[in-house]
């Protein structure tokens, strides 16, 4: 029995938070977990910047709405989900997500959520468990299922390394300068081949 994990964010869909930072002009926020490996602090830092400059829920989630899927992730997707079932493994927000779900036709995905107070400022965030792609993946495995899994970030690494299989799909140089060892792939095509090739040989 096999299953496939997969991130969302500079896989499947575009950063959020760097769409964010190109709408509002705040070049902080274009930090991600592709630079930074500690989440909470890259959330802290996160709010920190909303609150200075105002924005709120609302104003993020105009950005949002104008966001596509990735150019050919909604037929890789789907190729995805004809060969074995799929769960993404997602650090962002279910306010941040869920309208983009139905652009990708409503994979299963889990994620965090958000504290926003009655004037739409974003208070806190609300992990759902520490390490909870990893521990997914574990749980996963604990059923009984062969786990295949990849991603792009820092905060992909423990699922990454978790996972019966797992690689990259196109990360930024610093990531596989610090996970040598881990398989890199740069394009949906290349995708498709490590697990094809990964599904055959479970």
């Amino acid at each position: 029995m096999k299953i496939v994990v997969a991130d969302l964010e500079g896989v499947f869909l575009p950063e959020i938070w760097v769409s964010v930072a190109e709408k509002t002009g705040i070049e902080a926020l274009k930090l991600t977990t592709r630079d930074i490996s500690d989440y909470d602090v890259l959330m802290t830092r996160r709010l920190s910047i909303l609150k200075e400059n105002n924005l709120k829920i609302q104003d993020i989630q105009r950005v949002i709405a104008t966001l596509e899927p990735l150019d050919g992730a909604l037929d890789v997707l789907t190729w995805l989900r004809e060969q074995a079932q799929i769960i993404i493994l997602s650090d962002t927000f279910e306010e941040f997500a869920t309208p983009m779900m139905a652009k990708l036709n409503y994979p299963t995905l889990f994620c965090h959520n958000l504290t926003v107070d009655g004037s739409g400022n974003i208070t806190g965030y609300n992990i759902r468990i520490n390490n909870q792609k990893a521990r997914a993946v574990k749980a996963l495995k604990g059923l009984n299922y062969h786990v295949i899994a990849f991603g792009d970030s820092y905060n992909d690494i423990g699922m990454i390394q978790e996972a019966d299989q797992g690689f990259f799909f196109n990360p930024p140089e610093t990531v596989m300068i610090d996970y040598p060892e881990i398989p890199v792939t740069r394009s949906y095509r290349d995708l498709k081949s490590m697990i094809g090739a990964a599904l055959k040989a479970a």
